[in-house]
C-alpha cells in the first residue's frame, strides 16, 4: 500500500551540496539541518544586547561609480549583511528568504569558530600544548599520515597530507567527504582521513584542507570529553548571550560533529561571536581564552598571495584568514565572511550564495574586488 499523499518539501541531496545550481543554493543554505544530521548548540537564558545606532549608507564602485547597499547585495547574491561598530548595529539587511531567526550555513566559517574552542581547551588544561601530536588524543589515527602531525599544524592548515579540495571534482577528497556526510556514514570521514597520504613535512606548507579541521574537531571532543556542540554552548554560546540556538553538522546520526563546515547560525549571532573576540575572549570577568590567544590566532603563521585565494587574504593564522588590513576573517564557500577588525572595533558579517562553477561563468561580477571595495566603504562610513 502506498504512502498517503501528504505535502512534502524537497531539499537537495547532501552529496551535491558543493555543486548546486544557483536556483537551489539559497534554499539549501537555509535548510542544512534538513539535509544533514545535526546537534544543537544551546543558547543561554540571557541575550547579549546589541544597540541600534544611526544607519550607515556606504557607497562604493570602481571608476567613480556609486553603488549602494542594495546594489551590493543584488550584485553579490548576499542573503544577510550585518555591520557592528562596538556593540552597536549600524547596518542589518536580509534577502533571498533569510530572516532574523533563521540559521544560514556557515560553510567553512565554522573552522575559525572551532579553532577558537582549541583556545578554550588550552585554557581549561584539556589540551596541554599546541605542539602535542594528534595521535595523543586520537589513537585511531596512529600509523596514518596524521600520526606525528601536531595540533599547531592542524590549526594552521599545514598537516602536510595530500588532500584535494577541488569542489568541482566529484572524486576529490572534499566531495568524497561531502558524500559521506550526505549518506550519514558512521566513521566514514575518519576512515577517509586514515587513507590520505603524506605529501610534505608537517608544519612546512600551507594547504587548505577541510579534513584537517574535521580531525581538529574530533581531537577536541576526545580531549574535552564533550561533544563540540556542548562545549561551544558551555564555553561561549550560552554564556556570552547568543540570541538563537545554533547547530553543528554531524558525520552521521548522533555522530561526531564536523568541525570545519556546514554549521548553522543566525546572522546577529555570527556578529556576537566577533564581539566575543573583540572583548578579548573574556566573559563576565572570566578568561575563556588564554592571554594572547586572539593575537596569536590573528597573526600570519603563513604569508599568502592574495591572488591565490577567493577572499584576497595575505595570510593565515589559527584557522583565520588575515585581511591585508590586518583584520581576522572567517571565510566560507560561496561568499560567507565574518570580518573582525580589532583596530577599528568593527565586525562585518556577510552571508551569501555566490554562484559556483560551472554556473559562475554566467555572472560578470568580480566578487573579490567588490567585497574589498565595499568593506573599505563601510569602514569609511562609520
Amino acid at each position: 500500500m502506498s504512502d498517503i499523499a501528504l505535502p512534502r518539501s524537497v531539499v537537495p541531496r547532501g552529496e551535491d551540496f558543493l555543486l548546486l545550481a544557483p536556483t537551489w543554493q539559497a534554499h539549501a543554505y537555509r535548510n542544512v539541518d534538513r539535509m544533514f544530521a545535526t546537534r544543537r548548540i544551546a543558547r543561554g537564558a540571557h541575550v547579549f544586547s546589541l544597540e541600534r545606532g544611526a544607519e550607515i549608507t556606504p557607497a562604493y564602485g570602481p571608476g567613480g561609480a556609486s553603488r549602494g547597499v542594495e546594489d551590493y547585495m543584488l550584485r553579490n547574491h548576499v542573503a544577510g549583511l550585518l555591520v557592528l561598530k562596538g556593540d552597536t548595529i549600524r547596518l542589518e539587511r536580509y534577502a533571498l528568504g533569510l530572516e532574523e531567526h533563521l540559521r544560514w550555513s556557515s560553510m567553512s566559517m565554522i573552522k575559525s569558530l572551532t579553532s577558537t574552542l582549541v583556545g578554550a581547551a588550552v585554557q581549561d588544561g584539556a589540551i596541554a600544548s599546541l605542539d602535542d601530536p594528534v595521535s595523543r588524543n586520537l589513537p585511531a589515527l596512529a600509523g596514518s599520515a596524521y600520526d606525528a602531525v601536531s595540533i599547531r599544524s592542524l590549526i594552521t592548515m599545514s598537516s602536510g597530507v595530500a588532500w584535494n579540495e577541488d569542489y568541482t571534482d566529484r572524486g576529490s577528497h572534499v566531495n568524497r567527504y561531502s558524500k559521506s556526510l550526505g549518506d550519514k556514514v558512521p566513521g566514514g570521514v575518519l576512515a577517509l582521513m586514515r587513507e590520505v597520504e603524506r605529501l610534505h613535512p608537517a608544519g612546512t606548507v600551507f594547504n587548505y584542507n577541510t579534513g584537517d579541521t574535521y580531525v581538529l574537531g574530533a581531537l577536541l571532543s576526545a580531549a574535552t570529553g564533550s561533544t563540540l556542540a556542548d562545549y561551544m554552548s558551555r564555553k561561549i554560546w550560552s554564556r556570552f548571550g547568543m540570541e538563537f540556538d545554533a547547530f553543528y553538522t554531524l558525520e552521521s546520526e548522533n555522530g561526531q560533529e564536523i568541525g570545519g563546515s556546514r554549521a548553522g547560525m543566525a546572522l546577529r549571532d555570527f556578529g556576537r561571536f566577533g564581539r566575543f573576540l573583540l572583548r578579548g575572549g573574556v566573559i563576565d570577568g572570566e578568561r575563556v581564552l588564554p592571554e594572547g590567544w586572539i593575537e596569536a590566532a590573528g597573526a600570519r603563521a603563513f604569508t599568502l598571495d592574495p591572488a591565490t585565494n577567493a577572499y584576497g587574504a595575505d595570510g593565515y593564522g589559527y584557522s583565520w584568514w588575515i585581511d591585508p588590513d590586518g583584520a581576522m576573517v572567517a571565510v566560507g564557500f560561496a561568499g560567507q565572511t565574518l570580518y573582525v577588525n580589532a583596530r577599528a572595533d568593527v565586525v562585518i558579517v556577510t552571508l551569501s550564495c555566490q554562484p559556483q562553477p560551472p554556473y559562475a561563468e554566467s555572472f560578470a561580477t568580480d566578487f573579490k574586488a567588490e567585497r574589498m571595495t565595499f568593506k573599505r566603504a563601510v569602514l569609511e562610513a562609520l
